[in-house]
Order: structure tokens, then C-alpha cells, then sequence
């Protein structure tokens, strides 16, 4: 397993600095470039937002490999067509908007039919001894984070770096436990390879961006793993009110920048009375940077924050049998100080 780790890390990361710098070096007219220019948005509407079709491809390589390997026996195989079911979804829907700017009910739609997907595959959060209530929080998941890393997709080298602080977490604690099957494992590694040579042209000065190519199909694996790994990391035997605060602390953890900066835009929109799915400069990243740090050192901070928070999951997830309650309640305030500063700021700092 594990040289089949090694090289499809390495094979991933050079196919993807490979296709990304094929892209960036072509004509313009060639190149992707988002159909709505005219939203409001912290950068430049002019350049390439490919980034997800590098991921989507390599994604796709993994899979087809891995099929073909085990003569079409793959372990949990409803894992697995679920799986490619909803990144093909997730990227074609959000090609389709960037390219001829579909409407918000479109998206909406897809994602639900993504979240529909993994729950008829048996793939849905378990929280409750009520059914209807697990499938509704699954579909408010699934939704919620594909949205949400759309959201956070709104300056250089943020949404790529927070996505690799989940999607590494997941992947290291997996060799060391194996706690996944090959696929998902190899499926885990892929996209982090391809997420680094994307990172590549996308650092500051970004010359690239994801896209909602890139960030819907990124949203559908966080979803993903986010059901599999640390929603249903903790197993709910009797449906009680200790069980599931951990399960909340370990996705809240985890998860901490995009759940973070997604509920302060919502919050501050509705406030004022708008929608908080209109493109805008008012997200955490925007006001981290009126507030004096540099695009890059906006990115680094939160992938530091997200990191801080993946750890602090991983150890609740190793050690959930034996954690002391009283000491689950101090791990919540990591995630209560982290939102309380990101929603401040943006009350208190002005736009530049």
C-alpha cells in the first residue's frame, strides 16, 4: 500500500504542475474564464479559473486505475460510484456556471442531488434514531459545504490551502490507522498532489483560480470525507446528548475556516439585508486583509488555524473512547475564540 501511495502522489503531482502550466502558457482565447465579470469580487475576473479541471482529471485517472486493478471489484463499491457519481456532477455544474453563468437554483439543485446520491448509497451522518432527521442534516451538510468552499474561493491560495489542511489531516491519519479503504485512500492522496500543483499557480500573485469547477468538485470530496471520516467517526450506539457534542466538536474542529467565514458572511448579509450567495468583499480573508496582513499571509493564517483545528479533531477521533467530557467542553473553546475573532473583525475593520 504504501508505494501505491508513494506513486500516486508523485504521478499526480506532476501530472498536475504539467496540466496547470499547459493552461497558463496557452492563448487566452483558449482559456476558461468566467462568464459573470461583472460580480463583485476581491480580485481580477480576467484570469483562467481551470483549477478544477487538473483535479477532476486526475480524479478520474485514480479511479478508472484502481477499477481496472481489481477487475472491477472494489471494497465498498457503493463508496466508490457514489464517490465518482457526485464529483462528475459537482464539476460539470460548476464548469456549466462558469462558463455560460447558470442560476443559483441550478447549483442548488445538483448539490441536492449529490447529498440524494450518497444517502441512497447508505452514506449519510448519523446523529439521531430518527431517519428523516439524519437525511435532512446530511443534505444540509453536503449543500452547505460545497457553498461554502465556493464562498471561500475569494482570494489566492485560501480555499487550496484550506481544503489540504482537511484532505492531508484525513490522509496521514489514514496510513497510520488505515482507517479508509485503498480507493478513498488513493482518491485522498490524488487530490492533495493535484491541489499542490495547483497551489503552485495559485499562490499570490495568483496566476489561475479554481473556479466553481474547482471549488464544487473540492466541496463534494470535503462533503464526502466529511460524512465517512468525521461525522460517523464516533459511533452513535445510544443516541445521546455526549456522543453527539463530540461529533459536533470534531467537525466544527475540523472544518473550522469555511464553517467560520461561510456563517459570518451569512450573518453580516442578512444583517444588511442582502443575499448571502451575491459574490461580495466582506468575506473573514477580505477584512484579515484591511486589517493589515498581506494576501499570502491571509492564506497562511487560516491554513494555520484549519491545521490547529484538524489536530484537535484527529485526537478527539483516536481517542474517543477514553476522552473525559470536561475536557471535550475546553476543546470547544479553540473553535468558539476562532469565530468570535474572524466575525469581529469584520465588524470592526473597514474596506480598503
Amino acid at each position: 500500500m504504501n508505494t501505491a501511495v508513494i506513486v500516486t502522489f508523485i504521478l499526480s503531482l506532476v501530472v498536475s504542475l504539467i496540466m496547470n502550466n499547459f493552461f497558463v502558457r496557452r492563448p487566452s482565447k483558449f482559456l476558461i474564464k468566467k462568464a459573470n465579470d461583472s460580480a463583485v469580487r476581491f480580485s481580477s475576473q480576467t484570469k483562467p479559473i481551470f483549477g478544477g479541471v487538473s483535479v477532476f482529471v486526475i480524479f478520474m485517472i485514480i479511479m478508472i486505475i484502481t477499477y481496472f486493478l481489481n477487475n472491477g471489484q472494489i471494497e465498498e463499491f457503493s463508496n466508490y460510484i457514489s464517490l465518482f457519481i457526485i464529483v462528475v456532477l459537482s464539476f460539470f455544474m460548476g464548469l456549466a456556471d462558469d462558463t455560460i453563468n447558470t442560476s443559483p437554483m441550478f447549483k442548488f439543485i445538483v448539490q441536492i442531488i449529490c447529498a440524494i446520491v450518497l444517502i441512497f448509497n447508505n452514506i449519510y451522518i448519523h446523529i439521531s434514531p430518527h431517519e428523516w432527521l439524519n437525511y435532512l442534516i446530511t443534505v444540509f451538510w453536503v449543500v452547505g459545504i460545497m457553498n461554502s468552499i465556493n464562498m471561500l474561493d475569494n482570494m489566492d491560495g485560501v480555499a487550496s490551502l484550506t481544503t489540504l489542511s482537511i484532505l492531508g489531516g484525513v490522509t496521514i491519519y489514514s496510513i497510520m490507522n488505515h482507517s479508509l479503504s485503498l480507493f478513498e485512500l488513493l482518491v485522498l492522496v490524488a487530490s492533495c498532489a493535484s491541489l499542490l500543483g495547483f497551489l503552485f499557480y495559485n499562490w499570490a500573485p495568483a496566476k489561475m483560480y479554481l473556479g466553481d469547477n474547482g471549488s464544487q468538485i473540492i466541496g463534494a470530496l470535503l462533503a464526502y470525507f466529511g460524512i465517512i471520516f468525521f461525522w460517523n467517526s464516533v459511533s452513535i450506539e445510544e443516541y445521546n446528548y455526549g456522543h453527539n457534542t463530540m461529533q459536533f466538536f470534531i467537525v466544527v474542529l475540523a472544518y473550522i475556516v469555511p464553517i467560520s467565514d461561510t456563517t459570518t458572511v451569512t450573518i453580516n448579509r442578512l444583517l444588511k439585508g442582502k443575499s448571502p450567495f451575491v459574490g461580495g468583499k466582506d468575506h473573514t480573508t477580505h477584512h484579515l486583509f484591511y486589517l493589515g496582513l498581506s494576501v499570502r499571509w491571509v492564506a497562511f493564517t487560516l491554513f494555520i488555524i484549519n491545521t490547529i483545528g484538524i489536530i484537535l479533531s484527529l485526537y478527539l477521533i483516536a481517542h474517543k473512547d477514553s476522552i473525559n467530557y470536561n475536557y471535550l467542553w475546553l476543546m470547544g473553546i479553540f473553535p468558539v475564540i476562532t469565530f468570535l475573532f474572524l466575525y469581529l473583525n469584520t465588524r470592526f475593520t473597514k474596506e480598503k
